[in-house]
């Protein structure tokens, strides 16, 4: 509502490198279109559907040339447009470098406080600068015309708001990052620190999850640029350009759950049960994606610990992960599913009896419908993040238990952390102190 009577005839576009819907072929050869997993996409697209306006994003269906005009367009949602997807197209290496490489080998690592070591490639480098301005020539054609206010998602296009800004002045830019920002001694070892705080500072709004993150970047920026800072209003000046930086502590629609669920969320957690041997045993659940920063491997060490110290529980739990799988190209995410798979066997084999299995490991896909189903059913919820800028499934999980029942453990390095302060609260590093969360 707030967007669609307060742009005042400018245009909405919104820039991520994930498109609100995906355009495949079917084994049969027809085209048919999906929505793609993620809480950034299901955030923003009733956004657009309210407001119109552009979506730039990069073209990742093998069948999205096909139903494009020859500038990439498309209207969407595919069976009532209201609004465009304009597909941006990436080679092969264009996508090595700048999203498996730039973003998710440096930036990603660099941002998040699990000792993974960036990689700092010349490279991977060279190529996000160029998707970048690829992007941002894709941005300027679609704001031709009028005003606009573009919206930058993620640290995808840290280089994307200065390029604008160089182009056209008058656009409004604002970014929100989607993960944590880190201090200067972390930071500002990236040999390209200054100019992604230089490309950032191209916004005339910056947000973030928390203020703690705010912070961290005027700590950032006034050690590596030449600006003034004001302190009282958490601005930063640089050429002329002001920027404005503020916490949004993203959250999830509650309206969402009941939608999920239906009436019949329980036939489907029955069907869940019957699929994986559960019987009707108490669950604790967790759902991420296979990712490092999410401490999977220290939840199942703190099951294997808690199976120890309380052997009266073997036969009385399921601890189910289901585990989305995520970037496999990376070679850290395919040895974090290894070592993943391994516990969950090891643990299995140590505990385990013919008739159960403590831990069920669902390395798969699954549609909110079975995740809520399995929300609503479980007797607990375990979010373990070594280091998270919000974590959204510990905000999905409390709106999927409309009976008031049900136990979050949460991880204190988690922005959710911070609101949802009546959560059992653990330390994932401490395998003793994460098991006494499991048992509560």
């Amino acid at each position: 509502e707030v967007a669609r009577t307060r742009l005042g005839g400018a245009k909405l576009i919104v820039v991520a490198n994930r498109e609100p819907y995906i355009h495949r072929y079917t084994a049969g050869g027809a085209v048919e279109w999906i929505r793609p997993a993620g809480g950034l996409t299901t955030a923003l697209d009733p956004v657009m559907q309210a407001c119109g306006g552009v979506w730039v994003a990069h073209g990742s269906g093998d069948a999205d040339r096909a139903v494009t005009d020859p500038s990439g367009r498309v209207g969407v949602p595919p069976d009532d447009p209201n609004y465009v997807l304009r597909r941006v197209w990436l080679t092969p290496e264009q996508e090595d470098g700048y999203y498996y490489g730039a973003a998710n080998g440096m930036l990603w690592p660099l941002c998040h406080q699990v000792f993974a070591r960036p990689a700092f490639d010349p490279g991977h480098w060279d190529a996000y600068r160029r998707v970048n301005q690829t992007f941002a020539d894709a941005v300027l054609e679609e704001a031709q015309g009028g005003p606009a206010l573009v919206f930058i998602q993620d640290y995808h296009f840290a280089l994307l708001p200065r390029l604008l800004k160089a182009a056209r002045p008058d656009l409004v830019t604002a970014q929100f990052w989607h993960i944590p920002w880190p201090g200067p001694e972390k930071f500002l070892v990236c040999p390209w620190a200054t100019d992604i705080l230089d490309g950032l500072l191209g916004n005339d709004l910056m947000g973030f999850h928390t203020q703690h993150d705010c912070n961290h970047f005027l700590e950032c920026v006034d050690r590596a640029l030449e600006c003034r800072i004001d302190r009282e209003r958490f601005a930063v000046r640089r050429g002329g350009q002001a920027t404005t930086v503020k916490p949004f502590p993203i959250s999830v629609d509650p309206a969402l759950a009941g939608e999920y669920l239906g009436d019949d969320w329980a036939a489907r957690a029955g069907a869940i049960r019957r699929r994986h041997g559960l019987a009707d045993r108490p669950l604790i659940v967790g759902v991420d994606r296979v990712d490092y920063t999410k401490g999977i491997p220290e939840r199942l060490r703190a099951v294997d610990r808690l199976l120890h110290r309380r052997p009266e529980l073997k036969g009385g739990f399921h601890f189910v992960q289901v585990g989305a799988p995520s970037r496999s190209s990376i070679p850290a995410y395919r040895d974090l599913t290894a070592e993943v798979n391994g516990l969950a066997e090891r643990i299995n084999r140590e505990h385990g009896t013919a008739g159960w299995q403590p831990v069920v490991f669902l390395n798969a896909h699954h549609g909110p419908e079975d995740i809520f189903a399995l929300y609503r059913d479980a007797a607990g919820c375990v979010v373990s993040s070594l280091h998270d800028g919000m974590n959204l499934v510990a905000k999905e999980f409390v709106t999927a238990r409309g009976d008031e029942r049900g136990v979050l453990v949460l991880s204190t390095f988690t922005g959710a952390a911070r609101e949802l302060t009546d959560a059992v609260l653990a330390n994932p590093f401490d395998v003793d102190e994460l098991a006494d969360g499991l048992y509560a």
